[in-house]
Formats: C-alpha cells, sequence, structure tokens
C-alpha cells in the first residue's frame, strides 16, 4: 500500500456487529456520506461480498469504481480497487480491536490516487475527511440499530 492515512473511534458494540454494517453494502447510501450506490457484484461462498461497485459524489469526488475485498473474520476488512475512472488507486481496511468491555476500537486507513495530479498534501487531506466521515457515519449506524 502507498504513503496511507489512518484515524481510529471507538464505537459502543462488539467487533462483529460492526462487521455486520461494515458488510452490509445495500444499505450504504442510507448512511455512508456521498455513497449513491453499492452494488454486490462477486461474493465468497460465505456470503461476504468479494466485489462491491460504488457511485460515489462527494466533493471533490465523484466516480463510479469496483473494490474488492479480503475479510478476516470479525478482525477486519482490507479492500483495493479493481477499475475505476478517477480513481487509480484505492486501498484501505477497517481493523477491529475488542476493547473487552463492549466497546471496540475501530481503524480505518486509507490509500488513495487519482488520475488527476494532486499536491501530496492535499491528497492526504482529503484522505483523512473521507475517514473522519466514514468513521462517524459508521459508528452512528452502529450504535442506532
Amino acid at each position: 500500500m502507498a504513503e496511507q492515512t489512518e484515524s481510529s473511534i471507538v464505537i459502543d458494540a462488539a467487533p462483529a456487529d460492526i462487521m455486520a454494517v461494515i458488510g452490509d453494502f445495500p444499505a450504504y447510501p442510507e448512511w455512508a456520506k456521498g455513497v449513491t450506490v453499492a452494488d454486490v457484484v462477486a461474493e465468497f461462498e460465505d456470503g461476504w461480498a468479494e466485489q462491491v461497485f460504488f457511485s460515489l459524489d462527494v466533493s471533490p469526488i465523484r466516480d463510479e469504481y469496483t473494490l474488492a475485498y479480503e475479510w478476516d473474520g470479525y478482525d477486519g476488512v482490507t479492500w483495493t480497487l479493481v477499475e475505476g475512472k478517477m480513481l487509480k488507486a484505492l486501498d484501505g481496511a477497517y481493523l477491529m480491536r475488542d476493547l473487552g468491555n463492549g466497546s471496540t476500537e475501530v481503524t480505518y486507513r486509507l490509500a488513495l490516487d487519482v488520475t488527476i495530479p494532486l499536491i501530496g498534501m492535499l491528497k492526504r487531506k482529503g484522505e483523512k475527511i473521507l475517514i473522519d466521515t466514514a468513521l462517524k457515519g459508521l459508528k452512528k449506524r452502529v450504535e442506532s440499530l
């Protein structure tokens, strides 16, 4: 993975409950800011998504892309870009750390690259905004269920 940005948040739920929300792609437009479509296009035998097509519209990025996923039980998930229009790389991960008190620390790692030239500092800022928005949305979604 290229240079990556990461951030963490504590969610009042077990890792399995958080991973269930992460794996429920059709619901993403309800809680994941900017995601207008999230369609599972291929699944593993165990039912977890193998590839997911997304349509994203969150300034300054508007794109359609497909991600490939690798699931590590309830410990985390990683993904890589299969294809995109504006994105030329999108590698990420959600990693779970059970805090043993009914809550879980969730770390989100992200490295992205776009076809238009961007100064590294701007790219990192964009990654940070995407990560923080995603983590807050995930926390709100999980804790509301």
